[in-house]
């Protein structure tokens, strides 16, 4: 069962072409970007304004939701209107979730709906029930019943429709029998798709959408795989739900959608920020530009890695006992190392010791070493300090000191044994370099230092007996810039090929991703580039649980590399180092202003480390999406809110001027309240 052509090479999937008015998706066409309103769709005139600024803005598909038939009714009017101001080309899609009779005045008036298969039909009570198979078949006859008059009418009028699961209102149905899982959205998906078959419409796109990146690449790769047993090939619409704000809110998007677009999956995306729609734009175009200047018709001659795309675990690696809080190992999280100019090491070295840097550290400090002049100064007096590590107050917990390949280990040795204990040696190493590196693994583990060694996956095979034979207690491997064998090549595919070929040679020697210039997708030197760049190397490989150092190279100033480092493990859900917040996008049936509360939250509580909260304008993408945090603040009604611990309600109809203290004092309640620490209120 494979969900891809290629774990190693962007090679497109290839899906069937769906015209969503006279926009195609999927086929030959290219990536297309889409974005929501966020007005009451009743407000006709308002609706149409932010239409107009989303296809502005570079908008090709508009969604507008309908939560009833008296919202549904007004597409007539904000079509024309849309249509009247010149946008008769560009797509508007009605959003639907509860109501079969909402959809079927919608699907009178634009040229695609949504459904939300846990929503449609289907109310959920979270009751714990044994689904006989006749009780399954009986419900499904039920669905078949309350679906088929839409999809009759959607092929009609020549419709689109998504059938767009959402990980937090999976049915009861679904829930029981297969649990909050991917496998469970996926399921939930196949049973609308099965529908619209039988009255042969396949004017279908899907998705699969989640607050957890993990859970969200993980079902649509699941979904292709079953797609294919079958013989069916519809577009994916890729989006990863209530990603939030500002920088959090991109990375977390990123590391979903480029993940899967690397992959060759995905035909039309949208960002969901917790900001004015047409902020998402431009990084949804980045994204797909990204993407798409990998793709490739081809699939090469190649064979699968060995990692299980469909279920997460880490994979297994020995560990390193670098010193301080630098350690290495299969039950630590991730570490983080920064890269500084050898003149800049006193300067930055003082920059990572404020007080505001104490909950997310550099543990490792990595100085480029360009020929033996510069050796020279760094192992003077003077010259590399004495660390005193984290207990201390140290800085950083190691150095790294990476050696130009011209400079030769005969002129390194001799002052190696002026290091600080635990120093991390790093060198790339070319084809046919065997011997120099077994004399430089040789040189490290003679005084007591640690190597990191490049080598391109391609030749890995000339090394691989020499890996074997030196074991890997102070052994690790990175990547700095792969030779990329095709130009559907990318970096996340060589670690993959490296990550592969240590498993072949048995080696658990620990992986550092490097994210360089030559690890680069495409893009410019703009900080958001950056940042997906980022997203798309580090959180595409932590969410397939690969990688245990990560340095952001591309960033030159070391305390926003550092915090860029931190902000995306913590999307990837491989370290967390401050709060988490689900936060979804505005729309027209939010109840409260998302984003000034957002915000207003996230300065009363983002100092609590490890604390997950969901902050959610109303409750229409269900429950569900309150099982993956902590604590959750939902509009219940115009200006009142509602508490969740868990997926459980347990505060109705709060005044909304109260309900900032009332969440905080819940957090209290349960036991995970703090005080912000001095470093964390100067933040805040």
């Amino acid at each position: 069962m494979s969900y891809c052509a290629s774990r190693f090479h962007t090679v497109r999937r290839r899906s069937v072409a769906v015209a969503i008015g006279d926009v195609g998706v999927g086929g030959d066409h290219p990536i297309r970007v889409q974005s929501m309103t966020t007005s009451d769709t009743q407000d006709v005139a308002a609706t149409v304004r932010q239409s107009i600024a989303l296809a502005e803005a570079g908008c090709e598909i508009v969604r507008v939701t309908a939560p009833n038939v008296a919202a549904a009714r007004c597409l007539r009017d904000i079509r024309a209107q849309f249509s009247a101001a010149g946008f008769a080309a560009i797509p508007l899609v009605a959003d639907i979730h509860f109501l079969p009779s909402a959809a079927m005045e919608a699907v009178e008036h634009v040229e695609k709906v949504r459904v939300n298969p846990g929503n449609y039909a289907d109310k959920k009570k979270f009751a714990v029930k044994e689904y006989t198979d006749a009780d399954y078949d009986r419900e499904l006859q039920r669905l078949h019943d309350s679906f088929s008059p839409l999809v009759r009418r959607c092929r009609e009028l020549g419709r689109a429709m998504r059938i767009g699961t959402n990980h937090g209102s999976l049915s009861d149905r679904i829930m029981n029998r297969y649990g909050d899982t991917p496998l469970g959205m996926v399921e939930s998906a196949l049973e609308f798709l099965r529908i619209a078959r039988s009255h042969d419409y396949h004017a279908i796109v899907l998705s699969m959408k989640a607050s957890n990146p993990k859970v969200m690449i993980q079902a649509y790769r699941l979904l292709v795989a079953r797609m294919a047993q079958e013989d069916m090939h519809y577009p994916l619409h890729l989006g990863v739900t209530e990603a939030g704000d500002g920088e959090d809110g991109r990375i977390k998007s990123a590391i979903g959608i480029g993940s899967l677009l690397l992959d060759g999956l995905g035909d039309t995306i949208r960002v969901s920020l917790t900001e004015d729609s047409v902020y998402e734009l431009p990084v949804a175009r980045a994204i797909a530009a990204k993407a798409m200047s990998r793709w490739s018709p081809s699939r090469p001659a190649e064979s699968p890695d060995a990692v299980d795309p469909y279920h997460f675990s880490r994979r297994e690696t020995a560990g390193l006992a670098l010193p301080g809080r630098g350690a290495v190992g299969p039950e630590l999280p991730p570490r983080v190392i920064v890269r500084t100019p050898p003149a800049r090491l006193a300067e930055t070295l003082s920059q990572l010791a404020s007080p505001r840097l104490k909950d997310t550290p550099a543990e490792g400090l990595l100085v480029p070493v360009a020929d033996t002049g510069e050796w020279t100064r760094l192992t003077s007096e003077g010259g590399l300090p004495r660390l005193t590590g984290e207990e201390a107050g140290g800085p950083v917990g190691f150095f790294v000191l990476e050696f130009a390949p011209a400079l030769p280990l005969a002129e390194v040795a001799p002052r190696l044994g002026r290091l600080p204990p635990g120093t991390m040696l790093a060198r790339a190493f070319a084809p046919g370099e065997v011997a120099a590196y077994a004399a430089w693994v040789e040189a490290a583990r003679a005084h007591r230092l640690f190597l990191a060694a490049e080598i391109d996956p391609g030749a890995f095979a000339g090394y691989a007996t020499e890996v074997r034979r030196q074991g890997d207690d102070r052994l690790l491997f990175a990547l700095s810039c792969p030779r990329l064998d095709a130009p559907a090549a990318h970096a996340v595919g060589a670690y993959r090929r490296l990550v592969e070929r240590l498993r072949e040679a048995g080696s658990r020697a620990p992986v550092w991703i490097r994210n360089t210039p030559g690890t680069a997708v495409q893009g410019d030197d703009s900080f958001l580039s950056k940042l997906l760049e980022a997203s798309f190397l580090t959180g595409s490989l932590l969410a397939d649980g690969l990688g245990d150092l990560v340095s952001i190279e591309t960033e030159a100033d070391p305390v926003r590399s550092l915090k860029l480092a931190y902000n995306v493990l913590q999307g990837a859900g491989a370290r967390i180092s401050k709060t988490e917040f689900v936060a979804c996008p505005s729309c027209g049936r939010t109840l409260f202003d998302l984003q000034s509360t957002t915000q207003r939250i996230r300065a009363q509580t983002g100092h609590l480390k490890g604390v997950k909260i969901a902050i959610m304008g109303c409750i229409v993408n269900g429950p569900g999406e309150m099982a993956d945090a902590d604590f959750g603040y939902v509009g219940g009604a115009p200006g009142k809110i509602n508490l969740y611990v868990g997926k459980n309600c347990v505060q109705y109809n709060i005044p909304q001027a109260e309900a900032d203290a009332r969440l905080i004092a819940l957090i209290r309640e349960h036991g995970k309240w703090a005080d912000p620490e001095p470093h964390q209120r100067a933040e805040t």
